[in-house]
């Protein structure tokens, strides 16, 4: 199994400043967005699962895109995996006819180009292959979660968008085989206040959730904000003890 980073960025700006999507193998996406615009269509049209850490924009872009770019070339529906909280949010703020059409009943509603599957925290998707993604706790503005993409070769996990959480760590440390660990780091120390209003990590804050991990992964910094970046990576690097963090990047492959 191969995990291909499409964006990791906490904003846009030039070519490299794409937001969040992973893209498994050839068919399956963590979250969708605006990396996947960079995607041709034959690619495109292979996506069978998104797996949705949460609502927000920059996590969720081109999912209408998608569906309305390949949805009648397909003979299958893509489904779209979340918590319930997270689908309800997608079906009254995008998929409403207002916003975007409710693909979810076009062309009708039982033979749809969309179908929405809820997904609880320790619950998982087997997606042939040996390859399994299951939902991890995770704290933010918006009911969110993480995802723990594993197979023969070990396990990724990827923390979505997330305030220093006790559960996750806890979540994190059942994992046996953990390889990766892909976190997010939106906002430098002198922003330590915004961070814990927006439910997001500094890295102070990254360092206390570090020290409770019992493995030792490769851990992968990701939602860096452009403008703070380089400040933002310093930081981590004067904190981080027996763990060398290092920014994620668009093109990155890891292999399970």
């Amino acid at each position: 199994m191969k995990v291909r980073v499409l964006g990791c960025s906490g904003g846009i700006g030039g070519r490299n400043q794409r937001t969040t999507a992973l893209l498994v193998d050839h068919d399956v996406l963590i979250d969708a967005g605006t990396g996947v615009g960079d995607l041709e269509f034959e690619e495109l049209l292979q996506i069978d699962h998104v797996f949705v850490t949460h609502a927000h924009l920059d996590h969720i872009a081109m999912i209408p895109l998608l569906v309305d770019t390949v949805g009648e070339a397909r003979s299958m529906p893509i489904v779209v995996h979340g918590s319930p909280e997270t689908l309800r949010i997608l079906r009254s703020h995008i998929f409403n006819w207002l916003v975007w059409p409710d693909f979810s009943s076009i062309p009708d509603r039982g033979n749809p180009f969309l179908r929405f599957q809820e997904m609880r925290v320790g619950e998982s998707a087997k997606l042939g292959g040996g390859r399994q993604v299951t939902a991890l706790p995770a704290l933010h503005t918006v009911p969110a979660v993480g995802y723990q993409v594993s197979s023969e070769g070990g396990s990724l996990v990827f923390s979505g968008d997330t305030a220093y959480s006790e559960p996750l760590i806890a979540a994190i440390n059942e994992i046996p085989d953990l390889r990766y660990l892909i976190i997010e780091t939106a906002f430098p120390d002198a922003l330590h206040d915004l961070a814990l209003a927006s439910r997001h990590l500094c890295p102070s804050l990254l360092a206390l959730f570090l020290e409770r991990i019992k493995a030792h992964p490769e851990v992968w910094i990701t939602h860096l904000k452009p403008s703070r970046a380089q400040t933002t990576l310093d930081e981590i690097a004067s904190y981080c003890g027996r763990f060398s963090p290092r920014a994620l990047y668009n093109g990155l492959e890891f292999s399970l």
